[in-house]
């Protein structure tokens, strides 16, 4: 949520930076000032008059020590009385109208963010490593390599679920669990990430807290009238544990890390890009969330995006890291890196990571602030979070990169002991 300080002192600014979202949001941010116009004139006039009625009030005793009638002036009270019960319903309808309006505005992107329309504007940062050569044969996709040896099953998890669902089986199985164990550990042996398994239904608070809603609340799987979610990644409880919270600066950064199981209701449609695997309603995915000091949120994200990229680089993957542009920046972004794997048997690239800062747009909303050494007073944090990284598509690049000759698949000396093989085999 944007401060509404930023908004009233520099209205024309907020507008030009989320308008360059390629949407014109000038109408909305004209009502929230409106309704904050009348909200703090309705808060002062409501001050005067507690003041008033305050005053008058105590004319009442004395008059009545005095044996006079004193009917009159109470009455006068009570109409003061219902005048700041009006004026405190329209100051609260105002506080709720521009709640409601600030909460569905985007964050505002980075000043340095690349200006464009779509992710055809998004430039390329780096690459790492070369694509792989197939001597002999022509690679195959993810599909037929999981098929022919056996390693998931599409009509198993439509049988007991639907379509958009997937079953692991036998070593495709244990070759799931095993990267998500790699994942884990990285992150929390080298990279220093405190480990967290927190539950995966969490309430409408912390939804919005991350900024799922209001915007994206029909992608998600609600429960209970949807007061509860399935999350759709482990950011929103990972987040929301420092939620109401003043955390102590001398531990920023704050680093948590978790794996869940991630839902979403839209899998795409069908085609190349959602073909098999690469989307799904349920899908595994590590994630990285620092909480960090405003100073160093922009550094901090530099560092996220490299611990990100160290995954593929020890599995041995080529990927590319492009930033996106500001049409295709999300909602609570203010800067964004996007991973990129390449999958031979695709044909192509897939995104397996995003690792954003959000600024103190998320804080603001959940209330998580640090108190400031120079002022001493109590300010949002800033928030980051990345997928580290997400499955199933670092999943479909692993066995398409090392499928070999014979229909094997090797497994490479860093994963080799969570597997107990070097080699998948039918």
């Amino acid at each position: 949520m944007l401060d509404i300080r930023l908004l009233r002192e520099n209205p024309d600014l907020v507008k030009e930076r989320l308008n360059a979202r390629g949407s014109d949001v000038s109408a909305t941010i004209d009502e929230i000032l409106e309704c904050d116009v009348t909200r703090r004139a309705a808060e002062t006039s409501k001050q005067e008059l507690q003041a008033e009625r305050k005053s008058t009030s105590k004319q009442i005793g004395a008059l009545k020590q005095k044996g006079e009638n004193t009917s009159e002036i109470e009455t006068q009270v009570r109409e003061i009385g219902d005048k700041i019960k009006a004026i405190g319903e329209d100051a609260d309808a105002a506080d709720a109208r521009q709640r409601e309006l600030l909460l569905a505005l985007p964050n505002l992107p980075h000043a340095d963010c690349p200006v464009g329309d779509s992710e055809d504007d998004n430039p390329t940062i780096r690459e790492w490593g070369e694509q792989p050569t197939f001597d002999g044969f022509e690679p195959k996709d993810h599909v037929a390599l999981g098929e022919e040896l056996g390693l998931f099953s599409f009509d198993l998890a439509t049988k007991i679920s639907s379509s958009g669902f997937i079953a692991f089986t036998g070593a495709g199985a244990k070759l799931q669990r095993s990267l998500i164990q790699f994942l884990l550990n990285l992150h929390t042996n080298e990279h220093g990430y405190n480990e967290v398994a927190p539950p995966v239904i969490v309430n409408r608070d912390c939804m919005y807290g991350t900024g799922q809603l209001p915007k994206f609340e029909d992608d998600m799987y609600g429960i209970e009238d949807n007061q509860h979610f399935l999350v759709p990644t482990a950011e929103v409880p990972v987040t929301n544990l420092f939620r109401e919270q003043i955390v102590d600066p001398k531990e920023f950064p704050i680093k948590t890390t978790a794996y869940t199981p991630c839902f979403r209701r839209e899998a795409g449609s069908a085609g190349r890009e959602s073909r098999g695997m690469i989307r799904m309603h349920q899908f595994d995915k590590v994630e990285l969330v620092n909480i960090v000091h405003p100073d160093d949120s922009m550094a901090q994200l530099e560092k996220l995006t490299a611990e990100a990229e160290k995954v593929l680089q020890l599995l041995g993957l080529h990927y590319r890291t492009i930033e996106l542009c500001t049409g295709d920046l999300g909602n609570s972004s203010v800067k964004t890196y996007d991973i990129e794997v390449w999958a031979p048997g695709h044909g192509g690239y897939l995104e397996v990571s995003s690792c954003s800062n959000f600024n103190d747009w998320q804080a603001r909303r959940m209330n998580l602030r640090y108190k400031d050494a120079e002022t001493g007073k109590n300010a949002p944090a800033h928030t980051l979070n990345g997928s580290g990284t997400a499955l199933p598509r670092l999943y479909v690049a692993f066995i398409e990169t090392y499928q070999q000759a014979d229909g094997s698949i090797s497994i490479p000396e860093i994963l080799q002991p969570y597997m107990g093989t070097d080699r998948i085999s039918a």
